[in-house]
């Protein structure tokens, strides 16, 4: 499964009225830690299908929901759950560091 688009359309919808816990990658296309940490949140998105929601927000693209969360340096990674942020990873980690969070979530 591929990760959801967020946009700061849907953002409302999609991510804080969510059933399940979300995880929020806020990117952008001239970003190079940003695509190191991009195959990680696209096999997220299928190891925790049903479980977690997971997607990205391009920030360049979407800049009301990036200020909305003080989103100053990317990739910045938010974890909600209830529509509260309740963990943050910013730059690229490794797979291992999201595992942790997400294990926090479900």
């Amino acid at each position: 499964m591929k990760p959801i688009t967020f946009t700061d359309g849907n953002f409302d919808a999609e991510a804080l009225k969510s059933d399940v816990p979300v995880i929020v990658d806020f990117w952008a296309a001239w970003c190079g830690p940003c695509k190191m940490i991009a195959p990680i949140i696209e096999d997220l998105a299928g190891e925790y299908e049903g479980k977690v929601k997971v997607g990205k927000l391009d920030v360049d693209e979407n800049q009301q929901t990036a200020i909305k969360y003080g989103v100053r340096s990317i990739p910045t990674v938010l974890f909600l759950k209830s529509g509260k942020v309740v963990e943050t990873i910013i730059g690229a980690v490794p797979k291992s560091m999201f595992a942790e969070k997400i294990k926090k979530l479900v």
